[in-house]
């Protein structure tokens, strides 16, 4: 009989839905609505190059993946902390809050730390490949 404690769902929990986010804004948004080359002229239009577009689809698709599954989650978040703080900067000029005009910072910044979160706690339950152990957190036993 499997038992989890609150610790494993929890982390469980906060994996997939991370994932699931990442995958609705690369595979969802940047594919099939905004398209990668209109993706790509957005991110030119912020003085961005347009490569970066590609890059990050192909960050947050192959991330949100690993997050659903339970593969090297703890890298997995760790990859996506950059390209969200990327889309924090991007939405800084639209304040604040995520409902005004073009999206405010305040969605990607709650994602960031929620890739933080998701890296300093693991993988949770039900991983298919475990990360590796970060060595300070494994000499104190907290992996």
């Amino acid at each position: 009989m499997l038992i989890l404690n609150r610790n494993d769902l929890a982390t469980l929990l906060l994996r997939v839905a991370l994932g699931v986010v990442l995958l609705a804004h690369s595979v969802y948004l940047k594919l099939f609505v905004f398209t990668l080359p209109g993706t790509a002229q957005f991110f030119m239009s912020i003085g961005l190059p347009g490569f970066l577009a590609y890059i990050v689809f192909a960050v947050e698709a192959v991330a949100g993946i690993m997050l659903v599954l339970g593969i090297q989650s703890r890298w997995a978040a760790l990859t996506t902390i950059p390209v969200l703080i990327g889309a924090t900067w991007a939405h800084w000029a639209n304040g604040w809050m995520f409902a005004y005009e073009n999206g405010g910072w305040e969605y990607p910044l709650y994602l960031t730390l929620l890739a933080f979160v998701q890296f300093l706690l693991g993988d949770g339950a039900f991983a298919l490949l475990r990360s590796t152990p970060i060595s300070f957190f494994h000499a104190r036993g907290e992996v």
